[in-house]
């Protein structure tokens, strides 16, 4: 048994400068290539993460501004609607206003004409019956031969 501890003594001891060695290692590697490239990935990780977060924040903040624009636009084009039936309002109480204004002008001509025409009418009738009388008057002394007194 004692030649077996002393192999196994003799062992680890040819074996300490190897995992004194393979620690090293470990150390070296770990603090100059694991530890960068681990603070790379990350940092890495971190920007592509800041950058789709600030693309989907650009994307919400581009729809908004799209509905926004929409909202505007609709809003407008109510406007433009708004405008339009007023305009179109507007022409057809000026059409109707400017029909009433002739129909009553013509409506006051036709009194007018229809006045100097029974004005004229009665004028006539009454030429006609100074006309019938003095006829008259003219027909009886020619039939009696002697002239009449007038009136």
């Amino acid at each position: 048994m004692g030649g077996i501890l002393s192999i196994l003594a003799n062992l680890f001891i040819s074996t300490v400068p190897t995992v004194i060695f393979v620690f090293a290692l470990f150390v070296i590697f770990n603090r100059f290539l694991v530890k960068p490239l681990t603070a790379v990935m990350r940092k890495r990780e971190e920007e592509t993460t800041g950058a789709m977060a600030r693309a989907r924040e650009q994307a919400a903040a581009a729809e908004e501004k799209a509905r926004q624009y929409e909202a505007t636009f609709q809003a407008a084009r109510q406007e433009v609607y708004r405008q339009r039936e007023a305009a179109r309002r507007s022409m057809l109480e000026d059409r109707q206003a400017a029909l009433d204004k002739a129909r009553q002008q013509s409506e006051a001509l036709f009194k007018e004409t229809q006045a100097v025409l029974a004005a004229e009418v009665a004028k006539s009738q009454k030429e006609l019956l100074a006309a019938g009388e003095s006829l008259g008057r003219e027909i009886a002394s020619t039939v009696l031969g002697a002239p009449l007194g007038e009136g």
